[in-house]
């Protein structure tokens, strides 16, 4: 007996989390799609999904709209791309519906870099001042961060058994992918000076201090959204008019390591990105580097 496309969504969604090892947020952000798609064709078996009622749904996408205005191509492309991975999962197992390939996305133009100056930067990991938990919690955040290139969940779920007798230690990423990472000789201290004054019970790197919260205490760990306006707080601080997110400071990581000299393939590597055509958004940075080279260096014979 075929299976209707519910049941096909549901064992597609266990096959992303388990067999493929996709984060419970994307597996989420995949049944949206989904469901939103099958919503709008009103048909519950594959063989009906048409190139036609793909084409119908990308222009009532195209002509949503929400609190921030017409939906983003980018967005749309999300949708397609959930769509289409279902699709591939239907045919691997001989059922019968539309080919991916007919599925092409959205062009988008180039995505821009959210990018803080060098000294925006300073000022921004100079932010936390004087010596309360808080404060040093705050510095250890914030060099770590620039050290790494660490995403904000993956800071969050670190434990505080890190062996500060080394310069690396790994950590869980995306899809599960285990990457290494180093540490800045700053990033060390700071850390270091925060587990030192620490007094609680929580196996968390970094914790949420309530006012007063009593020693010996098992506190809760940090949130993804309480790093985020943390982070937002001290750029504030900082002067920086721009948005800063803890992305931000991993873009920063990022396009440092490309100005010193650092290989895209290498930076992949850091970022734990799977895919080169992701690191590739900081060419502009090594194309910047090769501009001031050339300018530097070529000609020189004809002046």
């Amino acid at each position: 007996m075929a299976a209707n496309l519910k049941d096909l969504k549901m064992q597609f969604l266990e096959y992303l989390e388990i067999e493929k090892g996709r984060s419970v947020k994307t597996v989420e952000n995949y049944d949206r799609y989904l469901t939103r798609f099958f919503t709008f064709a009103k048909v519950s078996d594959p063989k009906k999904i048409t190139e036609q009622m793909v084409r119908e749904f990308r222009i009532t996408l195209n002509r949503s709209s929400g609190t921030s205005g017409t939906m983003k191509k980018n967005t749309q492309n999300y949708h397609l791309i959930a769509l289409r991975a279902f699709l591939k999962f239907l045919r691997r197992r001989d059922i019968d519906s539309l080919n991916p390939e007919r599925i092409e996305l959205a062009k988008v133009g180039g995505r821009d870099l959210d990018l803080i100056s060098a000294n925006e930067l300073d000022r921004l990991l100079k932010g936390p001042s004087g010596d309360s938990l808080t404060a040093l919690r705050d510095r250890a955040i914030l060099e770590l961060f620039f050290s790494t290139g660490l995403r904000v969940s993956e800071l969050c779920n670190l434990d505080q058994d890190l062996d500060l007798s080394r310069d690396e230690f790994s950590v869980r990423g995306k899809g599960e992918k285990v990457r290494v990472v180093f540490l800045s000789n700053d990033a060390k201290k700071a850390i270091a000076a925060y587990l030192k004054k620490r007094g609680d019970m929580s196996d968390a790197l970094f914790v949420s201090y309530g006012v007063g919260a009593p020693k010996g205490k098992d506190l809760p760990r940090l949130t993804p959204r309480s790093v985020e306006r943390l982070v937002k707080q001290y750029a504030i601080k900082a002067g920086i008019t721009r948005k800063v997110t803890p992305h931000v400071i991993r873009h920063s990581f990022a396009t440092d390591l490309l100005e010193n000299g650092a290989d895209l393939r290498s930076v992949q590597a850091l970022l734990g990105h799977a895919n080169i055509a992701t690191t590739q958004v900081y060419t502009h940075v090594t194309d910047k580097h090769l501009r001031e080279i050339h300018k530097a260096f070529h000609g020189k014979r004809r002046r």
